[in-house]
């Protein structure tokens, strides 16, 4: 198997350099040459299987000869070993009885969010191969508020890999930060910028495009923008249509998103082989993909700050590949929907495009009224408490279902504990979710975090100063 570039100026890679560096040389992002298919022998057998052996299949359907099967069992089997819950990823029915709702629980890893599902197992594939290549590798990353946690518990303590998370200030809430910059290893870099989540990207995106810092301190990503962390977040849409698969015979799913990571693995699942009928796009104020789908225009407008922070964006870096897709693999057409992006008009998708994109695609928004609207309804008539994301995941379905745009059985995702959101939660609903007891001492845990402004070279520096691979 072998990777290539949205768009389409750099060469084509194995899994192992699709890994490490992340993004493309180019600038683009990488896909799989071919989309493997899963038949449906083995989605039987997955209804049998455990989470990490399906997710050592699907990633042995990438991996080519880097990895096979045997070999990543037991990677799978160590990043799952921390989970709470045996399935991994259960899924649990709401509503009224008899409904078609269920939600996928992807919050009980070790930080309590969907991110920990991915990063667990690329930290287990990163260590294996930088073992094997004797190298070391800075990875640097932009969060909105849950990947730089997942990233820095699965990479903390790595002797091979140092890590620099960038947050925006101010911008995640107190548990997220806390979770991340209580972290106390060597090679563990929190980095608050003063600015937004995006401005924390577009400074990522400009340190991997210098080429000669690249080199040097080996940059690689762990971002969704790298392909393996959203190969492996394609599991679980393959391990629920198979959990599911005697209540209903296709599904759609909900996913609250703001880089359209998750949402995309839906779509990598389909091109699979998974059953999967509709996939919506569920966003709060901060609407631009919604504005995208259903009016074709693609205009970044100021950042919003919302309950659901880790949505807090307007420049989704993964739509990229959803263009890249829905043109043929057009590598021209990505590339000039990205350069319009930047200008103030933003970027038109071509009609053709658009309409490919709706063959799999809706999206519906949530306000904030309605997110906790949401909350406290679920608080009453579920008797369970679910985090401001959830809740704009189901608004979404329920206006969706209103509208008929969806009328198969649907899944919502679930993208982290309520815990990680006391104060919005607790306003919502008049009830303060409960951190799990491994962080019962996390507001006395000491913090550590530097500060910097929304500016690369300040970043660079940083890096300079401190990454081993630069000499230090």
């Amino acid at each position: 198997m072998e990777f290539i570039s949205t768009r389409g100026k750099s060469p084509k890679v194995g899994f192992e350099q699709a890994l490490l560096e992340g993004l493309a040389p180019d600038g683009g992002l990488y896909v799989p040459t071919i989309w493997p298919l899963v038949d449906q022998k083995t989605q039987d057998w997955m209804a049998e299987a455990s989470f990490a052996e399906v997710a050592a299949l699907i990633i042995s359907k990438f991996s080519g000869d880097a990895f096979d099967y045997n070999a990543l069992l037991p990677l799978a089997e160590k990043a799952y070993g921390s989970f709470s819950h045996p399935q991994t990823t259960p899924v649990s029915r709401f509503g009224e009885q008899g409904a078609q709702d269920w939600l996928l629980e992807l919050y009980h890893g070790p930080t309590l969010a969907f991110k920990d599902v991915a990063m667990q197992f690329l930290g287990q594939l990163f260590a294996s191969v930088l073992k094997r290549q004797n190298k070391r590798v800075t990875i640097i990353g932009a969060t909105s508020g849950d990947t730089g946690a997942a990233a820095i518990e699965a990479f903390r303590g790595l002797e091979q890999v140092d890590v620099f998370i960038l947050h925006p200030h101010g911008r995640v809430s107190d548990v997220q930060r806390r979770i991340m910059t209580s972290v106390n290893e060597p090679n563990i870099f929190n980095i608050a910028v003063d600015g937004t989540f995006d401005d924390c990207q577009r400074i990522v995106k400009e340190l991997f495009a210098d080429r000669p810092l690249t080199e040097q301190l080996s940059l690689g990503g762990v971002n969704s923008i790298n392909w393996v962390r959203l190969a492996v977040q394609i599991v679980y849409y393959f391990t629920t249509a198979a959990a599911l698969k005697e209540q209903t015979s296709k599904l759609s799913f909900v996913a609250p998103t703001g880089n359209f990571g998750d949402i995309f693995a839906g779509y990598a699942a389909k091109k699979m082989g998974a059953p999967i009928d509709r996939l919506c796009i569920a966003v709060n104020d901060n609407d631009i993909l919604y504005r995208a789908i259903t009016t074709g225009r693609y205009q970044p407008l100021g950042v919003k700050q919302t309950t659901s922070p880790s949505m807090d964006i307007q420049v989704a870096s993964n739509f990229e590949r959803l263009i890249f897709e829905a043109s043929g693999r057009d590598a021209s057409v990505a590339q000039h929907f990205v350069d319009a992006v930047g200008t103030p008009e933003g970027a038109t998708i071509p009609a053709g495009v658009l309409d490919a994109i709706a063959q799999d695609f809706i999206a519906e928004k949530a306000t904030e009224a309605e997110v906790a609207e949401i909350i406290l309804d679920f608080s009453k008539g579920e008797n369970r408490l679910i985090d401001p994301h959830t809740a704009v995941g189901i608004a979404a379905m329920r206006k969706a279902r209103a509208a008929e745009t969806l009328t198969s059985a649907v899944v919502t995702l679930s993208t982290a504990h309520a815990a990680k959101f006391p104060d919005s939660v607790e306003a919502a609903a008049g009830a303060r979710p409960s951190l799990p007891s491994q962080f019962s001492d996390l507001n006395d845990r000491p913090e550590t975090c530097m500060s910097a402004p929304a500016d690369r070279q300040a970043i660079k520096d940083i890096l300079m100063t401190h990454a081993k691979a630069a000499g230090n």
